[in-house]
Parts: structure tokens; sequence; C-alpha cells
């Protein structure tokens, strides 16, 4: 506390929000505000911890978080007496309008018409009188008179209005309880965050709330509006904030890793492959422009006997946590991440008892997935750099680099000596420069195991 105070009453402090809000002008939100303000202020004193919170974080901080680099808390609990937003996708349709007007209006309610377009912003208002008559509506948006729209937001707090047409200016800030319905014209033109954002300025009271999201056919829309709004439509529940974060991560992209571009492809390749080629440019880094500074790394890793940095697991099994076992899904996607991130016997057989103790006897599945985690290590100690288990065979892909030590080692001598007494259960292929093992009548994660293992022996 006496840190945060001594911050907080510095005379610099006042001077870089100064000057920060004067180069970023009304930009708050996004990677450009993460850089430059949060960094700046951290700036101030070198042992000053930060909380960053958010309803949706932007997918490159999410993806800091996914790979370690930051910790990340989730908050599912939603305050008492509240209620998800009912969520539902219509074409523009008159009636639809009319009907959620009237329907709010009943109740005393107020609602929020969202038209990002001030050119039409009149247009809408004109036809919601038509639709809806004795209705009140006001229009408010961003090149208005600051006075003139404060006074309408005001009147409109004091329930002069029944409907609000504005901009999405609405979409931070406003917090009025009595607006319980929100309609949002051509909602395929919005982002996953902007939607989520402007869905959560209503349900924040302890009556039912209800987002309306117009835009055209399905079959008319781009493959990315599809998959936004569908998952602003799916995952409704409160607390899915970071659900939807994750739905932006994977249709987005992370962006650039240190600067503020934010487009990227993990849509293109896959989360999964994204991580890989960028675990394999970090290493790459390490062993030639940062040799120096990793030189006692590599040389550990040298005296080891690993052959290769991380070995890819496939199959068609089915390892995992079931959602009977885990429901919550942001909870699963934690423990996936955590259970990805064990690399000894002693953090595993931990994970194991705190899994068991939250809730109750492992299943067989969960229990094979972790004993994939096993599976992995003893891959890596052997120089398997990718392993197939499916179709009842395990395809053990070797070190891909045919000059490398591995094929002189003491493991690759071993597995070779297994072959030879096992002729008819395993058999070498070479395909394309790249060597493999395949391994007949293995079933399960289990029977992997036996077969690595046996291997040392």
């Amino acid at each position: 506390m006496d840190m945060i105070y001594k911050v907080q009453t510095e005379k610099g402090f006042e001077s870089v929000i100064a000057d920060l809000k004067k180069s970023l002008g009304d930009h708050h939100f996004g990677v450009l505000w993460e850089l430059d303000f949060k960094e700046k202020l951290k700036e101030m004193k070198i042992n000053v911890d930060t909380l960053t919170m958010t309803a949706t974080p932007i997918p490159r901080t999410l993806q800091f978080s996914l790979m370690g680099a930051r910790d990340l808390s989730i908050i599912n609990t939603p305050p008492p007496n509240r209620y998800p937003v009912q969520t539902e996708i219509h074409l523009f349709d008159e009636d639809v309008i009319r009907e959620a007007i009237q329907l709010e209006m009943n109740r005393n309610g107020q609602i929020f018409f969202v038209n990002n377009r001030i050119q039409s912003i009149y247009a809408m208002e004109a036809m919601i009188k038509r639709l809806v008559p004795g209705c009140r509506v006001a229009v408010g948006h961003g090149q208005m008179p600051a006075d003139k729209l404060e006074e309408i937001i005001i009147d409109f707090i004091d329930y002069e209005y029944d409907v609000l047409v504005a901009t999405t200016i609405i979409e931070s800030g406003i917090d009025i309880p009595n607006v319980n319905t929100i309609i949002i014209n051509s909602s395929h033109n919005f982002g996953l965050s902007d939607l989520h954002q402007l869905r959560g300025r209503v349900g924040r009271s302890n009556r039912k709330a209800f987002c309306y999201l117009l835009a055209p056919e399905m079959s008319l829309l781009t493959p990315e509006a599809r998959r936004r709004l569908q998952a602003i439509e799916t995952f409704a529940e409160l607390g899915s904030g970071f659900n939807i974060a994750m739905q932006d991560l994977d249709i987005r992209g992370a962006g650039n890793m240190l600067g503020a571009e934010q487009s990227g492809f993990i849509a293109d390749l896959g989360y999964e492959t994204y991580q890989k080629i960028l675990n394999e440019a970090v290493y790459e880094l390490k062993d030639e422009e940062f040799a120096e500074l990793y030189a006692d790394e590599r040389a550990e890793n040298a005296s080891s006997t690993s052959f290769v940095n991380d070995c890819q697991i496939d199959s068609d099994l089915e390892v995992l946590f079931s959602n009977e076992y885990i429901e919550n899904v942001s909870e699963r996607i934690s423990l996936y991440r955590e259970l990805d991130n064990i690399d000894n016997e002693t953090e595993l057989l931990e994970f194991e008892k705190r899994l068991e103790d939250r809730f109750g006897k492992i299943p067989t599945e969960g229990q094979s997935l972790i004993l994939v985690v096993r599976l992995r290590w003893l891959a890596m100690r052997y120089g398997i750099e990718k392993l197939v288990l499916k179709n009842d065979q395990m395809t053990a892909f070797l070190v891909s680099n045919p000059q490398s030590p591995y094929y002189q080692s003491e493991s690759f001598g071993r597995l070779l000596q297994y072959m030879t007494s096992q002729p008819r259960q395993c058999q070498l292929r070479e395909k394309n420069h790249r060597r493999s093992v395949v391994f007949s009548d293995v079933k399960t994660v289990e029977k992997a195991w036996e077969i690595l293992t046996s291997i040392m022996h």
C-alpha cells in the first residue's frame, strides 16, 4: 500500500497521464493503449506490479497468458441477482424491432438501438417512431456538441426517453440499470469484443435482458462474420468473456508479439501449429542470434539424453477431461494449459492429487490424458519428434535431421535392438527422407506406454 500511495502522489504520475491522453486522443483500448499507457506507467517504478482487468482480453494479451508470459485468473462468479442476456440473431425485420421495443416498454424499461452510421441514424429514429407510436426516441452520436450529447444522456437516464438511437459511444462507461434491451443493427460489421461490450450495456439489474443482433442471411456473410455472430450467440452466459476472447484469438490471430499490429494467421494454421512455429523460432534465436546469452542452457541440454525440444502427439483415442467430469469450459482450458506446462513427475503427481481433491476420481479418459504427458517425455528421450496413435497403430517419427548425433546414440541403439527382437510388431520406414517406426496392435495409450518403457530394458 505504501508503494501504491507513493506512486499516486508523485508529481510525475499526473504528467504522464496528461502526456498519454494527448498522444492517444480518444483511443483507450487495444494494443496501442497497452503498449503506450501501461508500459509507461510501469517505467515510473520498476518494482510495481500491474493488474489488468478486462471483460475480453485482446488476442495479443491472451496469447501472452496462454504461453505463460503472463499470469491469468478468471472470475466466473456473476454479481448476485443477475441473469444471462438472451441473445438472438435476426434479419432486419420491422416486426422484430416493434415487438422487442413494445415488450420492453410494457415493463417500463428502456432500449438501446445501435446504428453505427450517422448518415442513417435519423432515418432509424423516424422508423421507430412510425413502428411504435407514442414511443419517446432520442438520438446520440459523437459528432454532436458535447453539452447537447450530455443533456440527451442525462435525460435518458432520468427516463425522459424510451429509446436511445446511438452509435457505439455507448460501448463503455454507460451504466443504466433500467435499459434491458439492446438492438444492434448491421451486427456483422462489429468485432467480437465490440459485440460483447455492447451486450454488456444491458442486463445490469435483476431483470431478464435481451440482445437482438440484426444481420443479413448467414449465407451472405463472410466466414469470419458468421463465426463472430455464432460465438456471441453461443456464449451468452455470465462470465463467458474468456470463451469469447478465445474465439477472437482463433479468428483474428495473436498478431505481433512485441509490436502493435494485431492481425495474425492463427485461423489459417490452428493454435497448436502456431505455438509449434513460435517455439521453433524461439529455439532458433537461442541457438544463433543469442547463442552467447544462452550458452549455459545449451550446454546443459547437450549433456542431457534428449535429442528433440518437444514431441507432438496426435491420436484418435479418447484422451480428455470430459464435460461430465469438469463442467466449466474455461476451467478445463486452464487445466489443459497447466498440464501441458508440467515437465517433471513430482509436479504431475501433485496435479493428479489436486484434480482428485477438486473433482473426484479421475475417469479412464482423464487418466489416459495424464499418461500422454508421461508418454511425451519418454518419446522425447528416444528422439521421437511426433507420435501418432491412430487405427490401432503407433507411428513414431524420429529426428528429421539425418546428421543428428541421435543416430549414433545409445537411445537409437536400444530402439534398433527392440525392433530386432520384435520383427512382427514393428517396422522401420523411410519416406521423403523422414524416418519412422510403426508399431502394430496399439489400441490404447497404456499399450503405447508399455512399448516405449520396454525399449529401455
